[in-house]
């Protein structure tokens, strides 16, 4: 059973979505919305971010609109170093602070600012050594940030029993097949 799930992918650039309001968005919450509901049922408790724009900020969105039916469902944001978002525009920066006003727990893996890419590493190792199993928003035919933490569950799972759910660009089509269909009349 998860009790603790991560869940990450792409930023929203790497997707080509420069607006929180891009009608793509409402496709990958739906996506993992998806994908949380049957582990929520089965008992999961905890949800980790670790803040980054895209991907995670939509699922911690998806985590307050479960909480409503599931009120148990927690967040943590858990960041790779302090101080991530002091480069981010203004409206990201309000996005998070808004996440993270909302969030059950929040933490940084590394007590100080950002330093050099291996805070990242660290991060990823974090999550996956602290989390029971991962939702990523990821495909193979699209290299992108995700990728890392991706090959690190990999590895990771030839020793441990560790879940590793994707949500691949073809379950985003059916999704957007699914979200046509009930808006259609027939």
């Amino acid at each position: 059973m998860i009790k603790v799930l991560a869940i990450s992918g792409y930023k929203p650039f790497e997707l080509g979505i420069f607006k929180n309001d891009h009608p793509s968005v409402l496709f990958i919450k739906a996506a993992i919305k998806k994908s949380l509901i049957p582990l929520v049922e089965e008992g999961l408790e905890w949800v980790l971010i670790s803040g980054q724009l895209g991907v995670e900020l939509w699922a911690a969105e998806v985590i307050f609109d479960l909480q409503t039916d599931f009120p148990d469902i927690k967040l943590a944001v858990i960041t790779p170093f302090l101080d991530q978002e002091a480069s981010w525009k203004e409206n990201n920066k309000e996005w998070y602070e808004s996440v993270l006003a909302r969030a059950d727990f929040i933490d940084s893996v590394t007590k100080k600012g950002y330093e050099k890419p291996w805070q990242f590493r660290l991060k990823n190792q974090f999550f996956i050594e602290k989390s029971d199993g991962i939702l990523l928003l990821y495909d193979q035919e699209k290299e992108g940030s995700p990728k890392y933490l991706y090959e690190m569950a990999i590895q990771y799972q030839k020793e441990n029993a560790y879940p590793l759910e994707l949500i691949t660009f073809y379950d985003l089509q059916m999704i957007v097949e699914e979200e046509q269909y009930k808006r259609t009349d027939f």
